[in-house]
């Protein structure tokens, strides 16, 4: 049974149908389709769909956060963007879906079935679960110990990832965003990190040797034990008020060409000389 093609809003009748599992062709809950609705305010937190009939849906950027869809079927479905923080996707068919930049921390996906699932730069957490036999450390979604070495993740989002351990070995990141990330014990060696915003960023013993570094914001990031070292171009890198720098580091750093260290950052207006600050600021402050 389904409902008349080109059904493209959520409905009581819609919405009574999906959790039936009845399919609804041509549904597209997309941001610019439903956003402007102003008959029945679209909410799908928390929404039953268990054992629903999703086949195909266009679902994307749409909030499905703590939802129940244990044992639906999304074969093929697009759903990126979405959001299933916390939503129970046990045993679910997600057979060739896109999963691109979806928000799957949280989430439970035992027994789900991936086979061809797209899951580039979905983010997980330390509380996701995945089905036993499946390697989501190399699937191309982001999270603890994530295996990204090579990626292209320029300009991705990655705001408050927990991202430990993963690995970046030479990854494309220029312009991504990792204000407030746990990077910790991360390896960014040889990576393309221009114009990357580490703002408030943990980066304890981070590996960050041979990167390329131009106009990298790292205000405020913990650097503590990090490996800086044959870093490529520092030209209007910001590390005002980075924590546990060390000396060592720091002395790397302003050895680079005068050039690099006199460059403005262009967001900041600060150049990188004067936002490393003297080499060894306690004892100058105690000389008379």
């Amino acid at each position: 049974m389904t409902l008349a093609n080109g059904s493209s809003s959520l409905t009581p009748e819609v919405l009574a149908a999906i959790r039936q599992g009845i399919s609804v062709p041509g549904l597209d809950l997309s941001q610019s389709d439903w956003s402007g609705q102003d008959f029945y305010q679209v909410n799908l937190n928390g929404v039953n769909l268990a054992n629903a009939t999703l086949n195909g849906m266009t679902l994307t950027n749409s909030d499905l956060i703590g939802a129940d869809l244990s044992g639906a079927s999304l074969l093929k479905a697009d759903l990126r963007g979405v959001d299933f923080c916390g939503a129970n996707l046990q045993n679910a068919d997600l057979s060739g879906a896109f999963l691109n930049r979806a928000n799957l921390e949280g989430a439970d996906l035992t027994g789900a079935k991936l086979e061809d699932v797209n899951l580039q730069v979905a983010r997980y957490d330390r509380k996701t679960r995945w089905p036993d036999d499946f390697n989501f450390k190399k699937s191309g979604a982001v999270g603890p110990k994530a295996q990204l070495g090579g990626a292209y993740l320029n300009g991705a989002n990655l705001r408050g990832a927990d991202l430990e351990e993963a690995n970046f070995l030479g990854a494309y990141l220029s312009g991504a965003d990792f204000t407030q990330a746990n990077l910790t014990g991360a390896s960014l060696s040889g990576a393309d990190l221009r114009r990357v915003s580490f703002v408030g960023a943990c980066l304890r013993k981070a590996r960050l040797n041979n990167a390329q570094m131009q106009s990298v914001d790292f205000r405020a990031a913990d650097m503590t034990d990090a490996e800086l070292e044959h870093v490529q171009n520092i030209a209007g890198a910001d590390f005002s008020k980075v924590q546990g720098l060390s000396d060592r580091a720091r002395a790397n750093l302003l050895y680079q060409p005068a050039a690099d260290l006199n460059t403005w950052n262009t967001f900041t207006r600060r150049t990188t000389r004067e936002s490393l600050g003297p080499l060894v600021i306690a004892e100058e402050e105690a000389s008379p």
